[in-house]
């Protein structure tokens, strides 16, 4: 509508209206997102709503976290009230080949600030159904600690389920967006193993990351 002069019930004309200041709206191409991560071919997306009461997953983080090839994304700093950017997180996916989910593993699936994520993440024509084939070709492995021992997850055991059993709706999931999925990193008895079975734990994982970048580079 345009603007100008109008007049009052009482004949006066009003003062005149300046005119909105108009914003110049410029398209993100995600260029500068790519540069940004240019070198680096992992994706570590974490996801810990207590990291600071954490000793296992810090130590996994702290082997990995100044990885010049590896980009840390910590979810629940990002997001604490769960509102998700999906086109920052989608560009972020398409910018590494590796992507690595590290989670605690509460109630037999991942933190909900995660699930969040890939409900609001993965769309489609994004990461399945038409034109959904983004992330085809990419691989993605679950990083992820356990409360109990190993024993606990078999069919005798106090769980009475397998992790890979367990993690199960997680591989329909990579499976659906084409992805490859990886052999899961497990820390299990998370609460009871000392400081040398953390550190040797931080630096299998450090290795198993090393490991999959260069199967993919080749």
């Amino acid at each position: 509508m345009a603007l100008g002069f109008i007049k009052t019930l009482t004949g006066k004309r009003a003062t005149k209206t300046p005119a909105p200041r108009r914003l110049e709206i410029v398209e993100n191409t995600g260029s500068a997102m790519a540069q940004s991560y240019a070198g680096r071919a992992a994706l570590v997306l974490l996801s810990h709503p207590a990291m600071h009461r954490s000793r296992v997953n810090a130590a996994l983080l702290g082997a990995v976290r100044a990885r010049p090839d590896v980009t840390v994304h910590d979810l629940y700093k990002h997001y604490p009230d769960f509102v998700i950017d999906a086109d920052a997180e989608q560009k972020k996916l398409l910018a590494h080949r590796l992507i690595v989910l590290q989670f605690p593993f509460y109630w037999y699936s991942t933190p909900a600030l995660l699930k969040e994520w890939m409900d609001t993440v993965l769309l489609h024509g994004f990461a399945f159904g038409r034109g959904g084939d983004q992330l085809h070709g990419k691989t993605v492995m679950v990083a992820a600690s356990t409360g109990g021992d190993p024993a606990a997850y078999h069919a005798e055991g106090y769980n009475r389920f397998t992790i890979a059993e367990l993690l199960r709706p997680l591989e329909a999931t990579a499976h659906l967006c084409g992805l490859t999925w990886a052999e899961p990193f497990i820390v299990h008895d998370a609460i009871h193993i000392d400081a040398d079975e953390r550190e040797k734990a931080a630096a299998a994982y450090d290795a198993r990351l090393s490991a999959l970048i260069e199967a993919d580079r080749a």
